[in-house]
Protein backbone atom coordinates (compact mmCIF):
# COMPACT_ATOMS: atom_id res chain seq x y z
CA UNK A 1 0.00 0.00 0.00
CA UNK A 2 3.00 2.49 0.66
CA UNK A 3 4.27 2.09 -2.44
CA UNK A 4 1.16 2.50 -4.23
CA UNK A 5 0.51 5.44 -2.35
CA UNK A 6 4.01 6.87 -3.02
CA UNK A 7 3.41 6.08 -7.07
CA UNK A 8 -0.43 7.85 -6.73
CA UNK A 9 1.40 10.80 -5.22
CA UNK A 10 4.15 11.39 -7.51
CA UNK A 11 1.17 11.00 -10.31
CA UNK A 12 -0.84 13.78 -8.49
CA UNK A 13 1.88 16.22 -8.02
CA UNK A 14 1.17 19.55 -9.13
CA UNK A 15 4.78 20.76 -9.09
CA UNK A 16 6.09 19.61 -12.84
CA UNK A 17 9.71 19.94 -12.22
CA UNK A 18 9.10 17.73 -8.90
CA UNK A 19 6.34 15.77 -10.04
CA UNK A 20 9.13 14.77 -13.09
CA UNK A 21 12.02 14.38 -10.76
CA UNK A 22 10.00 12.09 -8.20
CA UNK A 23 8.85 9.79 -11.37
CA UNK A 24 12.33 9.06 -12.42
CA UNK A 25 13.51 8.39 -9.03
CA UNK A 26 10.27 5.97 -8.60
CA UNK A 27 11.46 4.29 -11.86
CA UNK A 28 14.96 3.44 -10.49
CA UNK A 29 13.28 1.98 -7.55
CA UNK A 30 10.86 0.14 -9.18
CA UNK A 31 14.02 -1.19 -12.22
CA UNK A 32 15.90 -2.50 -9.10
CA UNK A 33 12.98 -4.50 -7.80
CA UNK A 34 11.62 -5.82 -11.13
CA UNK A 35 15.42 -7.19 -11.61
CA UNK A 36 15.68 -8.38 -8.01
CA UNK A 37 11.96 -10.01 -8.40
CA UNK A 38 13.78 -12.12 -11.61
CA UNK A 39 16.33 -12.46 -9.21
CA UNK A 40 14.31 -14.34 -6.59
CA UNK A 41 12.45 -16.38 -9.58
CA UNK A 42 16.14 -17.69 -11.10
CA UNK A 43 16.49 -19.00 -7.48
CA UNK A 44 13.27 -20.18 -6.72
CA UNK A 45 14.04 -22.27 -10.07
CA UNK A 46 17.32 -23.30 -8.80
CA UNK A 47 16.05 -24.34 -5.39
CA UNK A 48 13.20 -26.45 -6.51
CA UNK A 49 15.35 -28.51 -8.80
CA UNK A 50 17.94 -29.05 -6.55
CA UNK A 51 16.59 -29.72 -3.07
CA UNK A 52 12.87 -30.69 -4.62
CA UNK A 53 14.22 -33.15 -7.25
CA UNK A 54 12.01 -32.02 -9.77
CA UNK A 55 12.88 -31.60 -13.29
CA UNK A 56 13.02 -28.02 -15.43
CA UNK A 57 10.09 -29.40 -17.23
CA UNK A 58 7.80 -30.42 -14.31
CA UNK A 59 8.94 -26.60 -12.89
CA UNK A 60 7.99 -25.34 -15.69
CA UNK A 61 4.79 -26.84 -16.07
CA UNK A 62 3.92 -25.95 -12.31
CA UNK A 63 4.59 -22.14 -13.43
CA UNK A 64 2.93 -21.97 -16.52
CA UNK A 65 5.76 -21.27 -18.44
CA UNK A 66 7.39 -23.09 -21.40
CA UNK A 67 10.85 -25.66 -20.64
CA UNK A 68 12.75 -22.92 -23.24
CA UNK A 69 11.38 -19.94 -21.00
CA UNK A 70 12.79 -21.50 -17.61
CA UNK A 71 16.08 -22.02 -19.45
CA UNK A 72 16.15 -17.94 -20.70
CA UNK A 73 15.32 -16.98 -16.77
CA UNK A 74 18.08 -19.34 -15.98
CA UNK A 75 20.94 -17.82 -17.91
CA UNK A 76 19.81 -13.56 -17.76
CA UNK A 77 18.50 -13.32 -14.71
CA UNK A 78 20.82 -12.10 -12.16
CA UNK A 79 22.22 -14.67 -9.62
CA UNK A 80 21.80 -15.63 -6.59
CA UNK A 81 24.40 -13.50 -4.77
CA UNK A 82 23.40 -9.76 -6.12
CA UNK A 83 21.20 -10.13 -2.56
CA UNK A 84 24.49 -9.80 -1.51
CA UNK A 85 24.76 -5.96 -1.85
CA UNK A 86 20.87 -5.55 -0.95
CA UNK A 87 17.86 -4.87 -3.19
CA UNK A 88 19.71 -1.53 -5.15
CA UNK A 89 20.23 1.27 -6.26
CA UNK A 90 23.39 0.77 -3.91
CA UNK A 91 25.39 4.41 -2.99
CA UNK A 92 29.76 3.46 -2.79
CA UNK A 93 31.24 5.52 -0.67
CA UNK A 94 34.81 6.87 0.01
CA UNK A 95 36.50 9.02 2.20
CA UNK A 96 37.28 12.58 1.20
CA UNK A 97 40.26 13.75 2.93
CA UNK A 98 42.26 16.84 3.37
CA UNK A 99 45.83 18.06 2.83
CA UNK A 100 47.55 21.39 2.99
CA UNK A 101 48.92 22.34 -0.67
CA UNK A 102 50.59 25.84 -1.08
CA UNK A 103 49.40 27.27 2.28
CA UNK A 104 45.66 26.21 2.23
CA UNK A 105 43.54 22.97 3.57
CA UNK A 106 42.25 20.97 -0.16
CA UNK A 107 40.04 18.46 -0.28
CA UNK A 108 40.96 15.08 -2.11
CA UNK A 109 40.46 11.45 -2.65
CA UNK A 110 43.09 8.61 -1.89
CA UNK A 111 43.95 7.20 -5.97
CA UNK A 112 43.64 3.29 -4.26
CA UNK A 113 40.41 4.40 -3.27
CA UNK A 114 38.93 5.85 -6.26
CA UNK A 115 40.43 2.61 -7.99
CA UNK A 116 38.49 0.61 -5.17
CA UNK A 117 35.55 2.55 -5.77
CA UNK A 118 35.37 1.94 -9.52
CA UNK A 119 36.38 -2.20 -8.92
CA UNK A 120 32.79 -2.17 -6.17
CA UNK A 121 30.85 -0.56 -8.77
CA UNK A 122 32.40 -2.65 -11.68
CA UNK A 123 31.24 -5.92 -9.55
CA UNK A 124 27.56 -3.72 -8.82
CA UNK A 125 27.14 -3.48 -12.50
CA UNK A 126 27.52 -7.13 -13.11
CA UNK A 127 25.12 -7.73 -10.61
CA UNK A 128 22.57 -5.33 -12.54
CA UNK A 129 22.81 -2.88 -9.82
CA UNK A 130 22.70 0.49 -9.98
CA UNK A 131 25.42 2.59 -8.28
CA UNK A 132 26.35 6.14 -7.18
CA UNK A 133 28.91 7.41 -6.02
CA UNK A 134 29.51 9.55 -2.83
CA UNK A 135 31.83 11.03 -0.65
CA UNK A 136 32.42 9.90 3.48
CA UNK A 137 33.08 13.24 5.33
CA UNK A 138 35.40 13.31 8.38
CA UNK A 139 33.20 13.63 10.85
CA UNK A 140 30.27 11.45 8.78
CA UNK A 141 28.50 9.32 11.52
CA UNK A 142 25.37 8.48 9.88
CA UNK A 143 24.29 5.43 8.05
CA UNK A 144 23.09 6.05 4.53
CA UNK A 145 19.42 5.38 4.27
CA UNK A 146 19.96 3.05 1.02
CA UNK A 147 22.08 -0.01 0.18
CA UNK A 148 25.16 1.02 0.73
CA UNK A 149 28.81 0.08 -0.10
CA UNK A 150 31.33 1.95 2.58
CA UNK A 151 34.58 1.94 2.17
CA UNK A 152 36.05 3.59 5.63
CA UNK A 153 38.73 2.52 8.17
CA UNK A 154 38.41 3.56 11.53
CA UNK A 155 40.96 6.58 11.43
CA UNK A 156 38.93 8.41 8.24
CA UNK A 157 35.45 8.65 9.69
CA UNK A 158 33.25 7.88 12.89
CA UNK A 159 30.99 6.02 10.20
CA UNK A 160 33.58 3.22 10.06
CA UNK A 161 33.38 2.86 13.88
CA UNK A 162 29.42 3.26 14.20
CA UNK A 163 29.75 -0.31 11.62
CA UNK A 164 32.22 -2.24 13.57
CA UNK A 165 30.40 -1.80 16.95
CA UNK A 166 27.65 -4.44 15.24
CA UNK A 167 30.24 -7.18 14.53
CA UNK A 168 30.67 -9.33 17.58
CA UNK A 169 33.66 -11.23 16.19
CA UNK A 170 36.34 -8.32 14.69
CA UNK A 171 37.38 -4.74 15.29
CA UNK A 172 40.13 -2.29 14.49
CA UNK A 173 42.50 -1.39 17.15
CA UNK A 174 45.50 0.66 17.04
CA UNK A 175 49.01 0.06 18.92
CA UNK A 176 52.58 1.58 19.11
CA UNK A 177 52.93 -0.52 16.65
CA UNK A 178 50.08 0.89 14.40
CA UNK A 179 46.57 -0.39 13.32
CA UNK A 180 45.91 -4.07 13.83
CA UNK A 181 42.38 -6.11 13.57
CA UNK A 182 42.19 -7.61 16.75
CA UNK A 183 39.25 -10.12 18.00
CA UNK A 184 36.98 -8.10 19.59
CA UNK A 185 36.00 -11.32 22.36
CA UNK A 186 39.62 -10.54 23.48
CA UNK A 187 40.41 -7.43 22.19
CA UNK A 188 44.01 -9.22 21.60
CA UNK A 189 45.36 -7.70 18.40
CA UNK A 190 45.88 -10.31 15.53
CA UNK A 191 46.55 -9.44 12.02
CA UNK A 192 48.96 -6.63 11.16
CA UNK A 193 49.72 -5.05 7.73
CA UNK A 194 53.24 -6.64 6.56
CA UNK A 195 52.97 -3.36 4.39
CA UNK A 196 53.46 -1.20 7.44
CA UNK A 197 55.97 -3.37 9.41
CA UNK A 198 59.44 -2.50 10.11
CA UNK A 199 60.89 -4.29 6.48
CA UNK A 200 57.78 -3.75 4.52
CA UNK A 201 56.38 -6.33 1.68
CA UNK A 202 53.69 -5.43 -0.78
CA UNK A 203 51.21 -7.44 1.53
CA UNK A 204 48.19 -5.59 2.96
CA UNK A 205 44.77 -6.78 4.98
CA UNK A 206 41.57 -6.03 4.84
CA UNK A 207 38.01 -6.09 6.87
CA UNK A 208 34.65 -7.10 5.33
CA UNK A 209 31.46 -7.11 6.85
CA UNK A 210 28.08 -7.58 5.70
CA UNK A 211 25.52 -5.50 7.96
CA UNK A 212 21.77 -6.33 7.83
CA UNK A 213 20.87 -2.27 8.89
CA UNK A 214 16.19 -1.59 8.85
CA UNK A 215 15.72 -3.51 5.79
CA UNK A 216 18.60 -2.58 4.16
CA UNK A 217 22.20 -4.20 3.27
CA UNK A 218 25.23 -1.87 4.14
CA UNK A 219 28.68 -3.67 3.20
CA UNK A 220 31.73 -2.07 5.11
CA UNK A 221 35.13 -2.69 3.59
CA UNK A 222 38.31 -1.03 5.71
CA UNK A 223 41.63 -1.58 4.84
CA UNK A 224 45.06 -1.22 6.80
CA UNK A 225 45.88 0.48 4.58
CA UNK A 226 43.90 1.86 1.47
CA UNK A 227 45.53 -1.02 -1.09
CA UNK A 228 44.10 -3.64 1.46
CA UNK A 229 40.29 -1.96 0.80
CA UNK A 230 41.16 -2.81 -2.69
CA UNK A 231 42.24 -6.38 -1.71
CA UNK A 232 39.25 -6.69 -0.25
CA UNK A 233 37.21 -5.77 -2.99
CA UNK A 234 38.78 -8.09 -5.24
CA UNK A 235 38.35 -11.29 -3.24
CA UNK A 236 34.65 -10.16 -3.09
CA UNK A 237 34.17 -9.96 -6.60
CA UNK A 238 36.02 -13.49 -7.15
CA UNK A 239 34.23 -14.86 -4.12
CA UNK A 240 31.01 -13.91 -3.86
CA UNK A 241 28.75 -16.94 -4.83
CA UNK A 242 30.34 -19.07 -2.49
CA UNK A 243 30.96 -16.49 0.46
CA UNK A 244 27.06 -15.55 -0.09
CA UNK A 245 25.74 -19.11 -0.48
CA UNK A 246 23.17 -20.00 2.72
CA UNK A 247 23.68 -16.96 4.23
CA UNK A 248 21.20 -14.03 2.39
CA UNK A 249 19.61 -13.54 5.73
CA UNK A 250 22.73 -13.06 7.83
CA UNK A 251 25.55 -10.90 8.22
CA UNK A 252 29.38 -11.60 7.70
CA UNK A 253 32.72 -10.52 8.53
CA UNK A 254 35.92 -11.61 7.66
CA UNK A 255 39.75 -10.34 7.21
CA UNK A 256 41.46 -11.00 3.47
CA UNK A 257 44.96 -10.90 2.71
CA UNK A 258 46.28 -9.43 -0.75
CA UNK A 259 49.52 -9.11 -2.43
CA UNK A 260 50.29 -6.42 -4.79
CA UNK A 261 52.76 -5.14 -7.45
CA UNK A 262 54.53 -1.76 -7.19
CA UNK A 263 51.72 0.21 -9.01
CA UNK A 264 49.45 -1.26 -6.66
CA UNK A 265 47.60 -3.49 -8.66
CA UNK A 266 46.51 -6.30 -6.66
CA UNK A 267 48.15 -9.79 -7.42
CA UNK A 268 46.47 -12.37 -5.66
CA UNK A 269 43.90 -12.07 -2.37
CA UNK A 270 42.71 -14.60 0.19
CA UNK A 271 40.89 -15.19 2.80
CA UNK A 272 42.54 -15.45 6.53
CA UNK A 273 39.57 -15.19 9.06
CA UNK A 274 35.87 -15.96 8.93
CA UNK A 275 33.60 -15.99 7.28
CA UNK A 276 31.81 -15.24 10.48
CA UNK A 277 28.33 -15.19 10.64
CA UNK A 278 25.79 -13.39 13.00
Amino acid sequence: MADYDEFDAVRHDPDPVRRGRRAGELMTVYQQRATELARVRRAAIDEAYRERGLSYTEIAAQLGLTKGRITQIRSTAPPAERAFFGVGPVVVGIPRRYGVEEGRERPFFDAVDMTTQAAVEASLARLSLLSTAFAIEPDQAEIPLSDAVIVCGPKSAPIARELLKSDPYLDFIRTDEGWWIAEKGSGRPRFDSPFRRANPSRIDIGYFGRHLHDGRVIVHIAGITSVGSLGVARWLDTNLSDLFSSREDLSISGVVECSFDENFEITDTRLIAGPYTW
